[in-house]
């Protein structure tokens, strides 16, 4: 691929202009009819110099829009509507620290971050803070082995059943989370 002073050429491909009857080279990309989306970069036309100018002279970017989604795309603060994690007040933590259980900010600080850090088990497996907290829900130590898992899942939905409770449906959420607990810990890298 060559480049020179025409900010976008692409030389030597020997692909031809694709304006009917130019016979110059095309060495410039230009939109072509399907755009860009999840499927790829979408299709694109090759002109020669004088053909890409005159393509560029009549291509209207904002061709099929309201005037709404014209009036937002020229906003200057365009695709700035959310926070990024990184910007958010919260950067993407549950909650901010107690700061008066601490003495020294910094502690605060690294309390937050080791809460996101995967924990290691004694046996060295990792486990997530996702991970962490199904353990919670489900009352079973860090160290858990399969069988544990397997045993207090089955306690809990017993405890939790409406059919085990007479047709009391107050535990449905909490039965809920069980088994969405459960879900993630059996196909859990630290519980294979």
């Amino acid at each position: 691929m060559r480049h020179d002073r025409f900010h976008g050429r692409v030389g030597g491909a020997g692909r031809g202009c694709d304006r009917p009857g130019c016979q110059e080279a095309g060495e410039f990309r230009a939109p072509g009819p399907r755009g860009s989306s999840f499927d790829g970069p979408g299709d694109y036309r090759w002109f020669c110099l004088d053909h890409v100018r005159e393509f560029n002279a009549g291509y209207d970017w904002f061709e099929g829009m309201t005037q709404e989604e014209i009036l937002r795309a020229q906003s200057p603060v365009h695709g700035w509507e959310r926070e990024t994690r990184a910007f958010s007040p919260t950067a993407g933590i549950d909650s901010a620290p107690r700061w008066a259980d601490f003495a020294d900010p910094l502690e605060a600080i690294s309390a937050r971050a080791r809460a996101r850090r995967p924990a290691q088990r004694k046996d060295g497996r990792a486990v997530t803070p996702d991970e962490r907290k199904a353990l919670d829900v489900l009352g079973l130590p860090l160290d858990s082995d399969r069988s544990m898992l397997r045993s207090r899942y089955s306690a809990l939905v017993r405890e939790y059943h409406p059919d085990r409770n007479g047709g009391d449906r107050s535990f449905e959420k909490q039965l809920q989370k069980v088994v969405e607990a459960y879900q993630l810990l059996r196909k859990a890298a630290a519980f294979a």
